[in-house]
């Protein structure tokens, strides 16, 4: 059996070799690689080398003469010598606060305040786009730095107790959403409302990998996913029960790979949620189901007050930007058979990506066909590449031309349109709209039932107009 002091020595050898290596190395005309724990200074560097090889050596002398205090001794006085004559490892990062975008652009509201507007800049200047020189010298290459109006706070689960308790309980349950998967900027946001009714979080059913491989989406893709978790509907609404939420965003990876798509498996989470807590509003943001609109009917006769499917982009630019297997007319006909099947009783949703390379004339003739599907509300928000492995950002939007579109969208007939460079298809503010128009309409279906309750057919249908025409005046108003 090999004695414990020959094991020490072989282990102690190689390191040993390297480090009379670096020694040499200082000696040497030849560059030398400098890491952030040895000293730039060479005679430090060289004396501080050649004391770490003695304490080496030392240690295992001491180890076969069981003499442990002189090894202890020159160790620590190394570390001292080391920890003397290194200096900061250098960074690229900077040790400042970002100021908030409305700060230093001038706005009406800033005209009392002299001081302000002197330091304020007009947005022609602050939404300019800044460029910087990234690379070693002689290989540098120049790269748009993200505009001021992207950039949002990194969320910390400590520093929120909603955002701590959602997280917690997701990963309790084994459930998935799209905030994580598809890396939403607004993710501190919604997860961190004000109080928990604030606080939303857009569930992913049907596990997290897709069969579908879209060129704008950080999902993972497999062709064979793993199969459905049949205790997912009921963790589900078990957790969205829990949060007491006044309004949810159920939506799922493309499962091509299954007989419905996974149609019947929305269709039971929604019922399980309806079951749990019947005055949450639930929005359903689906796939296409291949164009199957059996699958679409089951969904939309689920239960759930907002049926949304996103057409991503234009037309023109939808095979180059999502899977083959999805198109543009394909996603018309699922969005105007749900307004078919349903009528007025369901709301119909759809967004649009931009900054992909559409054109002006693209985006009108998308928005002219949704309307022609019956569509309801349409979001506008800015195309963010996941990864290199993803299509390139064509153009940052400013603020003002999501504005421009917004405007633009309303002057079309839609019954509302959230538009913003971090708006997403279930941002937080239009949700809050939404629910508030379900509410009304709800209250409006009650009254009229209580008029005609008495009354004959003719006169319930009188009042259900009625009412129901009052409401749509209500909400163009806001």
């Amino acid at each position: 059996m090999a004695s414990p002091v020959s094991s020490l020595r072989r282990a102690q050898a190689p390191i040993q070799r390297s480090l009379a290596r670096a020694v040499a190395g200082t000696t040497s005309s030849r560059p030398r690689r400098c890491y952030a724990t040895i000293p730039t200074d060479a005679q430090a560097s060289s004396s501080t080398l050649s004391s770490s090889v003695s304490t080496s050596t030392s240690a295992v002398d001491a180890s076969t003469s069981s003499s442990s205090s002189s090894s202890s001794s020159s160790s620590s006085s190394s570390a001292t010598t080391v920890s003397s004559t290194t200096r900061p490892r250098p960074t690229y990062f900077k040790n400042t606060t970002l100021a908030s975008l409305d700060s230093f652009i001038a706005s009406s509201s800033s005209s009392n305040n002299p001081d302000a507007d002197a330091d304020a800049l007009p947005a022609s200047e602050a939404y300019e786009l800044r460029t910087v020189q990234v690379g070693p010298a002689g290989r540098k290459r120049t790269i748009t730095r993200l505009p001021e109006w992207l950039k949002t706070p990194i969320p910390s689960p400590g520093g929120n107790a909603n955002f701590g308790k959602i997280k917690a309980d997701l990963r309790g349950l084994g459930l998935h959403t799209v905030c994580e998967e598809a890396r939403c900027p607004n993710i501190g946001e919604c997860w961190g409302g004000s109080d928990a009714s604030a606080a939303t979080a857009t569930i992913m059913l049907m596990g997290d990998t897709c069969t579908r491989g879209c060129r704008f989406c950080s999902v993972k893709t497999n062709r064979r996913p793993p199969p459905l978790d049949p205790h997912e509907p009921e963790n589900t609404a078990e957790a969205l029960a829990r949060w007491g939420l006044g309004y949810v965003v159920l939506t799922s990876v493309d499962r091509d790979d299954l007989a419905d798509g996974g149609a019947r498996h929305f269709a039971e989470t929604i019922r399980r949620i309806k079951s749990k807590k019947p005055t949450l509003l639930v929005e359903a943001l689906t796939g296409d189901f291949l164009g199957d609109l059996d699958m679409v009917k089951i969904v939309a006769e689920s239960g759930l007050d907002v049926y949304a499917h996103n057409v991503e982009t234009t037309e023109a630019l939808t095979p180059y930007v999502r899977d083959r297997r999805a198109t543009f007319r394909q996603s018309l006909k699922v969005l105007a058979e749900v307004k078919r099947l349903k009528g007025d009783d369901i709301i119909t949703k759809t967004s649009i990506m931009l900054g992909l390379g559409e054109t002006e004339e693209e985006l009108w003739d998308a928005l002219r066909e949704l309307r022609k599907a019956g569509v309801d509300v349409v979001t506008f928000g800015q195309y963010m590449r996941p990864t290199k492995r993803h299509l390139k950002v064509e153009k940052y939007v400013t603020p003002d031309e999501f504005d421009l579109w917004r405007q633009r969208a309303l002057d079309l007939g839609f019954l509302y349109c959230a538009a913003g460079p971090l708006v997403r298809s279930s941002y937080k503010a239009g949700e809050a709209f939404i629910e508030n128009v379900l509410r009304k309409r709800a209250g409006a279906k009650a009254v009229a039932a209580a008029r005609g309750f008495g009354g004959d057919a003719a006169s319930t249908t009188t009042a259900t107009t009625t009412t129901t025409v009052g409401v749509g005046a209500a909400v163009l108003e806001q």
